[in-house]
């Protein structure tokens, strides 16, 4: 029988303290940083995918208690399971993941878990519904809920639909979070590989009081000349 006890016993063995601390600087847990207190075992992302697919089949109670860890592996590796069972369920199951990860945003705290799971949780269960819960999260208070509201749009991206992209990018404008600025940056450039003409429409109206990292991100593969030509102000 498959328990969260066997699970973390497995996490245990992939663990590496030296990597955990490497893990710790590079996602900023120290005092007043945005991961401040956040603690990982030092394990790469292939084993905790290997490992979230054999105890997929875990009731959504126990991936919840999992969910809760303190450890940062351990959150992920719940969000990986949330996603197994999200891709496989019939609608009813859908919407209780939704729903759970909706209800347990303060777990899913830091830029890695929700890039890898806001996008095929939220994302994909909002895409034929009302999206009006992308609009709460942009206003919230939380970097996080913040963060989750335009990463979700990554999927309405890749199926060539960006208003909402837009929207959230609208509002988080004069986000004060460097992370924001990277992810609505990094969404608007995602827009643009699809269609060039509403990436650049959009940055000719706002590119002027966008803030830095966010603009440099939205042009990161624009040709050198029209790069610095956003740079300099000058479009």
């Amino acid at each position: 029988m498959l328990t969260i006890a066997g699970l973390k016993k497995e996490l245990k063995s992939y663990s590496s303290p030296q990597a955990a601390e490497i893990l710790q600087r590079f996602f900023k847990t120290g005092p007043g940083e945005y991961g401040e207190g956040d603690r990982f075992l030092g394990i790469k992302v292939g084993p905790l995918r290997k490992i979230a697919k054999k105890y997929s089949v875990l009731e959504l109670k126990d991936v919840k208690k999992l969910l809760h860890s303190q450890a940062h592996e351990e959150r992920l590796v719940a969000l990986f399971i949330l996603i197994h069972q999200f891709d496989r369920g019939e609608e009813d199951l859908r919407r209780k993941i939704f729903n759970l990860y909706l209800k347990n945003t303060k777990y899913i705290n830091n830029w890695d878990l929700i890039d890898l799971s806001a996008p095929k949780i939220i994302g994909v269960y909002l895409f034929n519904k009302p999206r009006d819960v992308l609009y709460k999260l942009a206003k919230s208070k939380s970097l996080w809920e913040r963060r989750i509201s335009i990463l979700s749009t990554f999927y309405f991206i890749r199926e060539k639909d960006f208003k909402d992209t837009l929207k959230v990018s609208k509002i988080l404008l004069n986000d004060e979070h460097d992370l924001i600025h990277k992810a609505v940056g990094w969404m608007l450039r995602e827009v643009g590989k699809r269609c060039l003409e509403t990436e650049e429409k959009f940055l000719k109206k706002h590119y002027q009081k966008m803030p830095r990292t966010m603009l440099r991100y939205a042009i990161e593969r624009f040709p050198e000349t029209k790069r610095q030509a956003y740079l300099k102000g000058k479009v």
